[in-house]
């Protein structure tokens, strides 16, 4: 892939994720900040204006900065997400009929999934104070 064609590919993915990022802002179903992650690292391959107006932006920026320091999942979208998992796989469970292998595929990146999410801070960690010397 040349590498304007590149550029352009990489920011209009940026500009998508954006946009589905804030729609995400209004719909409690839709997650916001995995959205605006895919963007942040489009736009870090494509255009560092872009790159920084998300990072440092008003609203979407706390939530990146968090994430790129600490490594937080907020409560909220844990909760959002672990939901989703559980609604999405009863559903394939109990309204189609995938084959056992393709649920237990399903099962079990949904799995990972969710230990990925649950392992992850919903807070800062608490300063420590320093020691004495």
């Amino acid at each position: 892939m040349r590498k304007h064609t590149k550029k352009i590919a990489l920011l209009a993915t940026g500009w998508f994720f954006v946009l589905l990022g804030a729609v995400g802002v209004v719909l409690p179903v839709l997650p916001t900040t995995p959205f605006l992650l895919i963007a942040l690292w489009a736009f870090s391959q494509s255009s560092e204006r872009f790159h920084s107006w998300l990072y440092h932006h008003r609203y979407f920026g706390p939530p990146l900065q968090e994430w790129e320091k600490y490594g937080i999942i907020p409560k909220r979208a844990k909760i959002i997400a672990l939901t989703t998992m559980a609604i999405s796989a009863t559903l394939v469970i109990l309204l189609t009929d995938t084959p056992w292998y393709g649920l237990a595929g399903m099962l079990s990146l949904m799995m990972i999934g969710a230990v990925f999410i649950l392992t992850r801070p919903s807070k800062r960690p608490k300063l420590q104070p320093e020691a004495e010397i």
